[in-house]
């Protein structure tokens, strides 16, 4: 048996946003509705100025694939110490018969899509379809990524973006601007970016509120990307307290995401949780129901996301002859 080896040049080329927009919508219906085995995943946090690295493991029933993630961040020396990127990722897939490894392959870029892609399946049934305006509280890599999602699935007219680095808001605005065509407004303030939002998107390491309750304006739809683990925070507690609030993973959310902390300060609880997106997707919980509403999709990440993701790019992958087999045997 031998087993295909995909860099991440040849990852990029084999799969579409749209694709990936379905993978994970897939995923989460898939997780909602008992098809997915999914342990809690690992992290490690190494010395400073190292960062950390997490592992995450899914087996997905309905494609008989075992997944597993190895992904790093926060690593700042590495491409002057190491020459390697900050970041990265390793995706290995085993055939869930057999347990036989079937495929290795980059898995930083991966991460990337289908975090963008969490964004667009919940701009599908939590945003008001009238929605013309983004606001992005961040902007980096997942900013952009985020963009590029919803770009597929909603006509976006104008994007507001706070940062508090000027040089990384103005590449930014350049790098939108010239992919898109959609004007980018640089605000002065995060309040005056927040007020303008119908979709709002944090995606930080934030440590603490940069996000008030008061800024937030009645139908705006909250993507709240950066909170992945107890100490991070992007959202003011408050906010959650008259929102209509969205998991991915409840159980991971409650835990590590962005609900831990209205949970916590006491301003919710569990019972106030509307349900898991898969839930919704599958349609036995509803969406959006007015346009007043303000929603909160709360997205930690799952393991199945990587899961659908990778096996849809490995089946590409063999349908077009791309990539390198290798034996251990």
């Amino acid at each position: 048996m031998k087993t295909l080896l995909l860099t991440k040049q040849e990852v990029g080329s084999l799969i579409s946003m749209k694709e990936v927009i379905g993978a994970v919508g897939e995923a989460y219906k898939a997780f909602s509705s008992g098809q997915v085995v999914q342990p809690d995943y690992i992290g490690i946090h190494l010395p400073s100025p190292r960062g950390e690295i997490d592992f995450k493991l899914g087996y997905y029933k309905a494609n008989e694939v075992i997944s597993m993630k190895a992904s790093s961040g926060g690593f700042i020396d590495n491409p002057t110490a190491h020459g390697v990127p900050n970041g990265m990722g390793t995706i290995l897939l085993f055939d869930a018969r057999s347990c036989a490894l079937t495929c290795v392959m980059d898995g930083s870029l991966i991460t990337n899509l289908r975090t963008g892609a969490s964004g667009a399946v919940s701009v599908q049934v939590l945003a008001r379809k009238n929605s013309k305006k983004i606001t992005t509280i961040g902007t980096g890599n997942q900013a952009r990524m985020q963009i590029r999602a919803i770009t597929e699935v909603m006509k976006i007219e104008e994007i507001h973006a706070w940062s508090r680095n000027p040089d990384a808001l103005a590449r930014y605005k350049m790098d939108i601007e010239s992919e898109f065509g959609i004007p980018v407004i640089v605000a002065n303030s995060k309040k005056e970016a927040v007020e303008q939002a119908d979709i709002l998107i944090t995606t930080t390491r934030g440590k603490g509120s940069l996000v008030e309750a008061d800024w937030v304006k009645p139908g705006t739809h909250i993507i709240a990307i950066g909170t992945d683990q107890q100490g991070k925070q992007e959202l003011d507690p408050a906010i959650f307290k008259n929102a209509k609030i969205v998991n991915d993973s409840i159980s991971q959310c409650t835990e590590k995401g962005e609900t831990w902390h209205p949970l916590n300060e006491k301003i919710i609880t569990k019972d106030d949780i509307h349900g898991e997106i898969g839930e919704i997707l599958l349609g036995t919980k509803p969406g959006r129901e007015n346009d007043e509403e303000i929603t909160i999709f709360d997205s930690t990440g799952m393991a199945i996301q990587d899961n659908t993701t990778s096996e849809k790019i490995y089946r590409n992958a063999l349908e077009n002859n791309i990539g390198t087999f290798f034996a251990f045997i």
